[in-house]
């Protein structure tokens, strides 16, 4: 670049830049390789096992070895400069003490370079994936365009016209505007469009301002730009900051932590496809659903001796980290550990999209169940440093605690918060930047709501005792008949959307932002909120 531009280098850089990256990840993708030596191949289609058994078939063959071995090499030392090089030094940040993780994506090098090789007071354009202003990989790059840049606009479109030919209808992707040198105050944005004309409209016809300032107070860590698409969707979440964000740590009450366990990959050398004596189901994202711990069969199984011992492992190697980081001299003994797996956690799908019927899947997961790294859960249980002693086994969230945080996550008005920020994944920090009333048993709103979740959770023998210890007596108690499980929701939905105070034209409001769940569902929940308000008023 310097070579063939050096005399625009020279006075500062460039004038104005406009650029459609490539927006591939720098990784080997094993399948996509395979593709190209194999008919039987495909990337979707294929379990772990099956793709796993072709490719060891492919490399018995000399040269099709050579070939990947010659690929595989040239990754490692193409990340290590790019995570090394000084002018990608925004391609990550710091969060809560530790370095955000992701791999090098060309987007995110494009989007720095441009900044990087502009002239101050310089423009740019530029075409890139969304996940810019909400994944949290690119926390970095948000506070290089919002701090040493003004972004002067940023317009999303919804893929749905194929407007570009062989990506899937639901992407979602940018055309972003920024001018190098100040920061920015507010920008005008607009989201999920479908058609290239309307960009003729932005910003003077279309699109909201979004100020600085609030994005950083929905989203403190992560600096994600929320889908806001009116004003009174601006007006919903500054009512709901009122209540803490899930992620902040407060005395005195509950608090919560996340997980995952066994990755897809990484650990499939453990994966069985067939049950047996000692062995406990791999329970996927797709075989649960809202509230509902059996949607579906699992199709791999886990010795439960070996993958106890990985997770011990694990846990080990945590604490003497805790141990490292203090002044604590202390043994950590596995036989003091019990395992999340060993008992009732919330669980959700990390894979999701805001264009889905719902965003948020979640439920609570029986005992006795592993999951994949596709399923984010809470981690009951877990090692911490309490005066300067090691803590094994420590939680702070009972049943009831844990059923009524599911419906609150579960509900529409959650829901929408959801979609205003997801792309392609519910990951960690979404969920702990979801502001959360931290009810207990001492709020007058919190039973009713347990109660309700409680009924649509507890339907099987395996939920006997979180139904006993939430005030059940048994899963009989459960509500399996759709008609009154729809019913049981409409009211949870109508009594956390009272929970946040919502009006009826801003539930209403949200309520319209669900296209695919039935009519019926819509008017029964906006039926049992209006309800709820006039029994509230009568009193």
């Amino acid at each position: 670049m310097g070579f063939e531009f050096d005399e625009v280098l020279a006075r500062g850089g460039f004038d104005a830049m406009i650029t459609n990256p490539p927006w591939e990840i720098v990784k080997p993708n094993a399948k996509e390789f395979f593709q190209e030596h194999s008919a039987v191949v495909t990337k979707n289609k294929m379990t772990i096992k099956e793709f796993e058994k072709e490719q060891d078939k492919l490399l018995v063959d000399e040269a099709v070895r050579d070939l990947w071995l010659a690929y595989l090499s040239t990754f490692a030392h193409q990340s290590a400069w790019f995570r090394a090089a000084p002018q990608f030094k925004f391609q990550s940040a710091v969060v809560n003490g530790k370095k955000t993780g992701s791999d090098i994506n060309l987007y995110k090098l494009f989007v720095e370079q441009c900044a990087n090789l502009l002239r101050d007071g310089g423009e740019c354009g530029i075409v890139i994936p969304s996940g810019i202003y909400t994944d949290l990989g690119a926390k970095g790059l948000r506070d290089l365009l919002f701090n040493q840049n003004q972004v002067t606009g940023l317009f999303c479109f919804e893929n749905r016209e194929e407007i570009f030919e062989g990506v899937h209808r639901s992407f979602k992707f940018v055309v972003l505007t920024f001018a190098k040198g100040g920061s920015t105050i507010q920008f005008p944005a607009a989201f999920m469009r479908h058609k290239v004309a309307e960009l003729a409209t932005f910003p003077a016809q279309m699109g909201l301002q979004l100020p600085i300032e609030l994005i950083r107070r929905l989203s403190p860590d992560s600096h994600s730009v929320m889908e806001f698409k009116s004003a009174i969707d601006m007006q919903i979440a500054e009512k709901m900051l009122k209540f803490p964000l899930l992620g902040e740590t407060i005395e005195g009450t509950w608090n919560l932590r996340l997980t995952n366990e066994f990755h897809m990959t990484n650990d499939s050398h453990l994966f069985k496809t067939e049950p047996g004596a000692g062995r406990l189901p791999l329970y996927e994202g797709k075989h649960f659903h809202q509230f509902t711990a059996d949607h579906g069969q699992p199709k791999y199984w886990l010795n439960e001796n070996e993958a106890r011992s990985d997770l011990i492992t694990a846990r080990i190697k945590q604490a003497k980290k805790l141990i490292t980081a203090s002044t604590v001299s202390a043994e950590v003994k596995p036989e003091m550990m019990q395992l999340d797996y060993e008992s009732y956690r919330l669980a959700f799908r990390d894979v999701s999209a805001s264009t889905n019927e719902r965003t948020f899947i979640g439920t609570i997961l029986s005992p006795n169940r592993f999951c994949p790294h596709t399923v984010s859960l809470e981690n009951v249980f877990f090692d911490s440093i309490k005066n300067d002693k090691i803590i094994y086994n420590c939680t702070n969230i009972n049943h009831r605690e844990r059923i009524f945080l599911i419906a609150v996550l579960n509900s529409f008005v959650l829901d929408y918060l959801f979609r205003q920020r997801v792309t392609s994944h519910v990951s960690f920090f979404f969920v702990y930047n979801m502001p959360i009333p931290r009810l207990t048993a001492t709020d007058p709103a919190f039973l009713p709501i347990v109660h309700r979740a409680a009924q649509l959770i507890c339907i099987t023998p395996e939920f006997d005792e979180l139904a006993a210890a939430v005030g059940l007596e048994s899963h009989r108690d459960g509500v399996n008949d759709a008609n009154e499980r729809a019913q049981l929701r409409a009211e949870l939905d109508g009594l956390i959307a009272h929970l946040y105070g919502l009006t009826d034209d801003e539930f209403a409001h949200i309520l319209a932002t669900f296209p695919l769940v039935d009519e019926a569902v819509i008017a029964a929940t906006l039926a049992a909120y209006r309800n709820y308000v006039h029994n509230e008023n009568r009193l």
